[in-house]
């Protein structure tokens, strides 16, 4: 397995803008830095093609950050029968947690039965699962009795409508970090020679020379540095918008009248305190009263539940999440827990969008696919969308080999299967971290981290936030803001708004020393991030 865990510096951005003004033209523009875009940008660095990757926001700003935090195959995907989409998540499940096994790790989950079929109907299923798994899967399945369900999962609700608890299945998919896993694919691009700028927003794209269709060809993008303003345009052999459920807008500056692709579904979580799941195992829900199955997980010290599938007809890139979907998810959580949760348990919400593919006739959301869809305009532009975390570096694939055989791009092969990402150890099962803690997402890194000034002042107790971390950030990750530090680079307002909220401050002024801003930049970060977190606290 190659490994990227020997850094390169990450430039400042200026030595970035600099770079994009050389007049240089790159081999591959790619347009996101959510998941997709990211694992295209680094699959075509790998391949040894000049790769530059521009986003709007932050890295993962938008639905790349607000996932389950699950690498899995999709048991919902098996129950309907699509069987190969559920072979191909699963194969690069075990691909994922082979080459990144400092972001992603094994997590059991108990699926309770509460009735008489439950059990083997469950069982032969995931053992389905395992089987479609191959060499890959992380741990076989097995039933569990009554006893050992609530050994594996104490706050398993003991009946569920009048019908009580009989025994479970315990199964084994991913779990990881998401926006980590962004920062990582980030670095590991730049450790390939390629280059990422954030904040670096696309509002255009250039035209030039013939195509062999008679069509003038795409051959780069306007972009605008969101911080100073200044326009610059970026010339580029192939550029790829890879930006989620904005791929559309894109898609319109090339042609007005380009139809739908994306039907964005709206997914809420709600954090609650580590007692409502305090072992180490999920659980799973395989069907509630709106047909979606419901995960109870644990996550950094913490508990996550949901999701939720409402379909909306805006884009916002901070979506709140509604008061419908808020109870529907206490309500259903608390049918299946021993002890209810209620709004006063909640540290934190958050709501991301879905980019599903859009389906004539669909009756809902549910109904769309999660498989991802590649289109190549008249002009070139190659556009990305659907999919999900679990599958990014198969789309990241299937996107390049796409442009290949459209005489976009040399010929040269996927090096990505066997990539270890940035910071993986050459021996993770010999590491003294945990999983799923905040110093094990750091890998190689950590010794770094551990030698910058503040590691013993801890800002947020809940995600383990200290000065080092702020510094860090700055020097080594490209976070620009105060939200970059609170919600992506660390997880805090993920995990605990108050407490995010009230470390701002100082997270405010440890990165204007870093960056060399001074007090008018922080009160502008501050006012920000206080926008954001609004839509992160139950009112």
């Amino acid at each position: 397995m190659t490994s990227t865990s020997t850094a390169s510096a990450i430039p400042t951005r200026s030595a970035l803008l600099h770079t994009l003004n050389d007049n240089t033209t790159w081999d591959v523009i790619v347009i996101g830095g959510g998941a997709t875009g990211l694992g295209t940008a680094v699959d075509a660095a790998a391949r040894g093609y000049r790769t530059l990757l521009v986003e709007g926001e932050d890295f993962a700003k938008g639905t790349s950050s607000k996932a389950t935090k699950l690498v899995h195959g999709g048991v919902r995907y098996l129950a309907q029968g699509n069987i190969s989409l559920v072979r191909e998540a699963l194969h690069e499940r075990g691909v994922l947690n082979r080459n990144a096994p400092h972001l992603v790790w094994p997590l059991g989950f108990v699926v309770p039965a509460y009735g008489m079929f439950d059990q083997p109907f469950y069982g032969v299923g995931l053992k389905m699962y395992d089987m479609l798994a191959g060499k890959l899967n992380l741990s076989p399945s097995r039933w569990l009795s009554k006893r050992e369900t609530l050994a594996e999962a104490s706050t398993v609700a003991p009946s569920v409508g009048g019908r009580n608890l009989r025994g479970g299945i315990l199964y084994y998919d991913g779990q990881f970090d998401d926006a980590r896993l962004a920062v990582a694919l980030m670095r590991t691009l730049f450790d390939l020679g390629g280059t990422a700028i954030n904040y670096a927003r696309v509002t255009g794209l250039l035209r030039g020379t013939t195509m062999h269709n008679g069509k003038d060809a795409i051959e780069g993008v306007v972009m605008q540095d969101v911080l100073s303003g200044a326009e610059i345009p970026v010339r580029g052999r192939c550029v790829v918008n890879a930006t989620g459920v904005w791929v559309d807008s894109v898609r319109r500056m090339e042609d007005a009248q380009a139809p739908t692709m994306v039907a964005p579904s709206q997914g809420v979580h709600l954090t609650l305190p580590r007692e409502f799941l305090p072992g180490d195992k999920a659980i799973l829900i395989p069907k509630t009263d709106d047909g979606r199955v419901l995960f109870v997980v644990p996550w950094n010290g913490h508990t996550i539940v949901g999701t939720t599938d409402t379909p909306r007809d805006d884009l916002p890139m901070d979506p709140r999440a509604g008061d419908a979907e808020i109870d529907f998810i206490l309500k259903t959580a608390g049918r299946y827990l021993s002890r209810r949760p209620t709004r006063a348990d909640v540290t934190s919400v958050w709501a991301g969008l879905r980019p599903l593919v859009k389906a004539t006739g669909a009756a809902s959301t549910k109904s769309l696919s999660r498989e991802h869809t590649i289109l190549v305009s008249q002009h070139g532009l190659v556009t990305v969308t659907g999919g999900k975390w679990t599958t990014y570096r198969k789309m990241a694939q299937d996107v390049i080999d796409t442009a290949i055989q459209n005489q976009l791009l040399p010929q040269a092969h996927c090096r990505t299967a066997d990539l270890a990402l940035h910071g993986a150890p050459k021996d993770a099962a010999k590491s003294a971290i945990a999983h799923g803690t905040p110093d094990s997402y750091y890998g190689t890194d950590l010794e770094t981290l551990r030698a910058l000034p503040g590691l013993d002042h801890v800002l947020v107790k809940a995600s383990c936030l200290t000065e080092a971390h702020v510094r860090y950030a700055a020097r080594h990750e490209l976070a620009h803001s105060v939200e970059d530090v609170l919600a992506r680079r660390n997880r805090a307002l993920f995990l605990d708004s108050e407490a995010a909220i009230l470390a701002a401050p100082e997270v405010a002024r440890i990165l204007g020393e870093e960056l060399s801003l001074g007090a008018e930049w922080q009160r502008a970060t501050l006012a920000d991030f206080e926008k954001t977190a609004a839509h992160y606290r139950l009112a």
